[in-house]
């Protein structure tokens, strides 16, 4: 008896202790992404800045290197094999600050990085929605930190995304336009700013008297709950 106890509580002891493996291993897991997270920003917002600066700010520069940007990540991850999802927001963040660091049209390089983001993931056979939907969070979340406008960001990053899911097919339309309306949903102070905005109707004050049936009677409430009609 004291024999199997002793197993028992052995065993609860190595089952404790690979939890906390399993939990220590996660945990490192996760700040090795988080790290080269911030390290894909740095290098592309670097890049786009450092490369403005010296071309210059006009906008065909602009949509020219976001392009270019796009294109090189895209092909990283060909190489590599595998990152795409993560890349996506991370090169997006990065193109939006690196513009905004020389004072570049920001919203107009968020139309211009998620379209060809969404081309690039259709041409090496990724999932074109999520890439899609990693993209918009990135423009999303770098204009909150830069202070941007950021309901019109996500508006064109929005429309961006369906008009060129749109030109890959009707199946990528339907699964963009689907993950869109999450974007939206998951923002919620830029909602009307990215989705048609619901035809209000103003609602009126019930009136006590009750309308015409045009029959000439008129129906009078009376006490008890009943109703008399009368001439």
């Amino acid at each position: 008896m004291d024999t199997t106890e002793k197993k028992v509580g052995e065993s609860s002891v190595d089952i404790g202790k690979a939890g906390t493996a399993v939990k220590e291993g996660i945990i490192g897991s996760l700040k090795g992404i988080s790290e080269i997270e911030a390290e894909i920003v740095t290098l592309v917002r670097s890049t786009v800045s450092n490369t403005l600066k010296a071309t210059g700010t006009a906008a065909e520069e602009s949509l020219a290197l976001t392009k270019d940007v796009v294109k090189g990540a895209i092909q990283a991850t060909e190489e590599v094999g595998t990152g795409l999802m993560l890349s996506a927001k991370n090169v997006a963040k990065g193109v939006v600050m690196g513009v905004s660091d020389v004072g570049g049209d920001v919203v107009t390089v968020a139309g211009q990085t998620i379209r060809g983001a969404v081309k690039g993931a259709a041409e090496i056979g990724a999932d074109v929605s999520l890439v899609a939907r990693r993209t918009v969070d990135g423009l999303i979340e770098a204009t909150k930190e830069i202070g941007g406008n950021v309901e019109e960001v996500a508006k064109v990053a929005v429309e961006g995304a369906v008009e060129a899911a749109g030109h890959i097919s009707n199946t990528a339309l339907r699964a963009v336009k689907e993950v869109m309306l999450g974007v939206v949903e998951g923002v919620k102070d830029v909602l009307q700013a990215a989705l048609p905005k619901p035809r209000e109707t103003g609602a009126s004050t019930p009136s006590t008297t009750p309308p015409s049936t045009g029959s000439g009677l008129e129906e009078r409430p009376i006490r008890k709950g009943r109703t008399r009609t009368e001439p």
